[in-house]
């Protein structure tokens, strides 16, 4: 194989195991005391000792995503004592020392208590079993990708942060939300706090994103005329990467696992920061919530593990609230629910809790490059094209994780708006919750995405065709998981879950499997903010 064809086959092996490891073997565990040595002195900060939250708050925030970060906030600006409780290690930020593993050979710092993980290339990787910051949890038919760590998925994600069309938007909400209201007020003052804004014209210019330039070219060939997306990224921190003034990251194709520098203006940096300031919020790492249930005269019981990032046990206490808000994710909010439903914790919960579920039709995809020249692999996405001739799909320009230089592949995650959903279950006798997705339906989205990518490669004549080696396109997998608690249906339209007063939804559970073909980050931020508004305004 010579060295163009070698990074081909590396560079869409590394798109499709994107978090999963070396694309060129595996990489063996050692025995767990070596490597959490070696954590611990890399990363010491989050070996401290976990500070006690109290035996009571008046508001206990489940979560420290994106809509849990709005909802801590809000509540502490209004005046509430509020408790913060996060499964995930608070990790630092150092412009030279590697806080995060990398994608392209990860260790345990990763993945969440895993001790391995085979992608879709069905390379299998290795390590020790840890506390990391991307949790793969594994369903039948679909594998979901959701973040444990303070700051939740602004820590790994992307930083593309869209609002779909008002048309999608209603199709999938169905008047449930005004999304006048959501255009005119709560979107600005997401971006506003988050400071969004698009790739500036020097970055776009430089090495690194001449894959982006290059995914331009190629869609503008097909006929397409490509959007910018707002993106989370300080660009000032790229600018100091690619002066060699700092450890190069979000330039060198590091993201899902983390930007070691910072580079991600994330929650931590804003709102779990501004919440803190107050005083009347404490945020605790290394709590993980393993049940909820409302008493009889009407007070919240939080059941909480303590895990140290090696996972071990340190105990197990019961915490009490006057109001509960759940911002663990669609996954998190949506166990702790549907369980509570079914061993009677939470009695009064409609039959619409568990429904819902969706993967916002995430399809990542593969096509040639139309010339090959040394591309770099800048994480931030510089634009995306929309296309609804056979279905309404946004394709996104993408990066390869871990692969900092020529592939001759340049990657696209695509977003189709699908309609179908699924429930979670309960299994009783391993007290576990879950779901399975349909193969049927992975291959109509990636039939969509495919057809629209497919289009693209022809017109601008790609010397690579995907097709033939099986990395062009799949739905394996899904970083956008949706629903489980749909606003308006197990919820009011605020958030307050139906028959228990005082617990409130505040996260992607309450979305209804999409949003409408672009990233949910945005809208779950923006709603949260519409949401919780309302709570405290109304004191309900």
């Amino acid at each position: 194989m010579d060295r163009r064809a070698f990074f081909r086959a590396a560079g869409a092996a590394a798109l499709f195991g994107a978090a999963g490891g070396s694309v060129l073997g595996t990489r063996p565990a050692a025995a767990d005391p070596l490597w959490f040595n070696l954590f611990r002195e890399w990363v010491p900060e989050i070996f401290a000792t976990l500070p006690d939250p109290p035996e009571h708050s008046p508001a206990i925030v489940i979560g420290s995503g994106f809509g849990a970060s709005v909802t801590a906030l809000r509540l502490a600006q209004s005046g509430v004592a509020t408790t913060v409780l996060e499964r995930g290690s608070q990790w630092p930020n150092d412009p030279w020392r590697e806080i995060f593993t990398g994608d392209d050979l990860p260790d345990g710092r990763g993945f969440w208590h895993r001790t391995s993980f085979t992608g879709v290339t069905k390379v299998p990787m290795q390590f020790a079993s840890f506390g990391g910051v991307l949790d793969c949890t594994s369903y039948p038919g679909i594998d979901v990708w959701r973040a444990a760590a303070v700051g939740g998925g602004s820590v790994i994600f992307t930083g593309a942060m869209v609002a779909p069309e008002r048309r999608f938007f209603d199709h999938v909400f169905g008047g449930v939300v005004d999304y006048g209201e959501l255009d005119s007020v709560y979107y600005p003052r997401v971006r506003q706090m988050l400071r969004l804004d698009p790739i500036p014209a020097d970055l776009y210019a430089a090495q690194p994103f001449t894959h982006s330039r290059a995914w331009d070219a190629q869609v503008r060939k097909a006929g397409y005329q490509p959007l910018p997306n707002d993106s989370i990224f300080t660009w000032d921190v790229l600018r100091a990467e690619l002066a060699g003034a700092t450890r190069a990251s979000a330039t060198v194709a590091r993201s899902n696992l983390g930007n070691s520098n910072g580079a991600k203006f994330d929650l931590n940096q804003n709102y779990l920061r501004y919440a803190r300031e107050t005083g009347k919020a404490a945020i605790f790492p290394g709590h993980r919530v393993d049940s909820i249930a409302q008493e009889s005269g009407g007070r919240f019981t939080v059941t909480v593990t303590k895990l140290s990032p090696t996972g071990e046990r340190l105990g197990t206490r019961t915490l009490t609230c006057d109001r509960l808000f759940l911002g663990a994710g669609s996954i998190g909010t949506s166990e702790l629910l549907v369980r509570a439903q079914a061993t009677g914790t939470l009695p009064n919960l409609n039959e619409h809790i568990g429904a819902g579920w969706g993967t916002n039709g995430d399809v990542v995809l593969a096509r040639g490059a139309s010339a090959v020249g040394g591309f770099g692999q800048g994480v931030p996405s510089a634009s995306r094209i929309f296309d609804e001739r056979t279905a309404p799909v946004t394709l996104e320009n993408w990066y390869i994780p871990g692969i900092p230089f020529e592939t001759g592949a340049l990657a696209s995650l695509g977003m189709v708006l699908d309609s179908t959903r699924t429930r979670f279950g309960y299994d009783r006798g391993s007290d576990s919750v879950g779901l399975s997705w349909s193969v049927r339906n992975r291959e109509e989205t990636t039939a969509v995405a495919r057809a629209v990518d497919r289009r693209v490669a022809e017109a601008a004549d790609a010397l690579v065709e995907y097709s033939a080696l099986g990395y062009d396109a799949n739905a394996m997998f899904t970083a956008h998981p949706l629903g489980g608690a749909v606003l308006g249906k197990a919820t009011d339209g605020y958030g307050r879950v139906h028959g228990h007063p005082g617990l409130y939804v505040m996260d992607g559970a309450a979305i209804p499997g999409s949003t409408g073909t672009v990233n949910p980050s945005l809208t779950i931020t923006a709603l949260a903010e519409r949401n919780i508004e309302a709570v405290i305004r109304e004191g309900r």
